[in-house]
């Protein structure tokens, strides 16, 4: 192989699969007491064949995260269903490294990791579910506190998922909000008594099973 088709061939790999060197590290002095609260879904990057079939469904959602008093969080989200509006609960445990947690994926029967990659905590997050980079499992999210689409967020999040490997088809950013209804928030305590009687799962910031978005 002469050396400009192995540049090509390089050229090629980066833009078209994950970049498996890349070393995402959570961010700096991570506080989760200021990440709980209300966020917005605005943005995801899945190269999955199973998103793929859903993504033109995509929409804005909305989502609480709450402490649960041993340094785990709940992520509790509404999603409207053709029967009213659907309520789950994600469970987050926590790892030695502020930022990064872990969880079981019931639908790949592995152990995921997830990380805060980046936040100011008062406008966006992005967050990586999965380091091994691995087009069936990983996922690159983009949260705000406000569902409006602001275009340097779009842009930074879009950067972030290209760096990674991730195709421009692959990454969507939609314009629909999902009109289930949030309710005010709650404290952590009133937020656990309620929580038992609504359904749990793992998965990642409600993007695990895609049929249901």
């Amino acid at each position: 192989m002469n050396l400009a088709l192995a540049l090509l061939l390089c050229m090629f790999l980066e833009a078209h699969g994950f970049n498996k060197q890349y070393h995402v590290e959570p961010q700096p002095n991570f506080d989760l007491e200021k990440f709980a609260g209300e966020w917005y879904r605005i943005g995801l990057a899945d190269e999955s064949a199973l998103f793929a079939m859903f993504k033109s469904q995509l929409k804005v959602s909305k989502g609480l995260l709450v402490l649960n008093g041993n340094g785990n969080v709940n992520l509790t989200m509404w999603t409207m269903r053709p029967y009213g509006c659907s309520v789950n609960v994600y469970s987050y445990e926590k790892t030695d490294v502020p930022g990064e947690f872990t969880y079981f994926s019931k639908r790949h029967r592995i152990t995921k990791d997830i990380t805060i990659v980046e936040t100011n905590y008062t406008d966006y997050s992005l967050v990586l579910k999965y380091k091994n980079l691995e087009k069936e499992y990983t996922q690159v999210a983009l949260y705000g506190r406000s569902s409006i689409l602001r275009p340097d967020l779009i842009e930074r999040f879009r950067s972030f998922a290209l760096s990674l490997g991730f195709s421009e088809e692959a990454i969507i950013a939609p314009t629909d909000v999902d009109p289930c209804p949030i309710p005010e928030t709650r404290n952590t305590a009133e937020f656990r008594e309620d929580k038992s009687a609504q359904t749990v799962n793992q998965s990642v910031f409600a993007t695990e099973n895609l049929s249901k978005v």
